[in-house]
């Protein structure tokens, strides 16, 4: 005996409202920007995890590599140009420097310490680097260029206006 399964109602209102909209029916901005963050994040740690790298970690050896025949930046300096507190940014970098792929040497103040790239951690970068445009050409597929390029210019101009927002330490 055939069985037919009844027709597939539309889906109702609830189920097509956005889940970063509450109750309310006004949008959440927190909610949807951290939401789109982490589905990014995720891609590029997946895309990276062939180098052992997370996402974050690239950006650190990216830093740091940028600054090579400069003087290095402080923790803190690397900190506030990332967007982070001192302390997140002393904890990651510590991954990096058991890995071998960081050193941290001293700053000109005794206090500070700089964040220089070793040879292993310029080999991971390189390694890695080919891993991270496929990330970014994948994001720029899913989400085309020209939407991209404009959230690209959105952040650049929201960032300068938050400044005075401070980091949690």
């Amino acid at each position: 005996m055939e069985t037919t399964m009844p027709p597939k109602s539309p889906p109702s209102a609830a189920a097509t409202t956005c889940p970063t909209q509450p109750v309310s029916g006004v949008p959440c901005t927190c909610f949807m920007v951290r939401s789109l963050s982490r589905k990014i994040s995720q891609l590029y740690d997946d895309t990276l995890a062939l180098s052992g790298l997370k996402g974050t970690q690239f950006s650190l050896l990216a830093q740091a590599r940028v600054r090579r025949g400069q003087e290095p930046l402080s923790v803190s300096a690397l900190a506030q140009r990332l967007n982070t507190d001192r302390t997140t940014m002393t904890r990651n970098l510590r991954t990096l420097e058991q890995a071998g792929l960081i050193a941290l040497v001293p700053g000109k103040d005794a206090r500070s310490r700089c964040v220089v790239l070793t040879p292993d951690g310029d080999a991971r970068y390189r390694q890695a680097l080919g891993l991270w445009k496929q990330a970014q050409a994948e994001v720029r597929a899913l989400c085309g260029g020209d939407q991209i390029t404009a959230l690209e210019q959105l952040v650049g101009q929201l960032l300068p206006r938050l400044a005075h927002v401070q980091e949690a330490a």
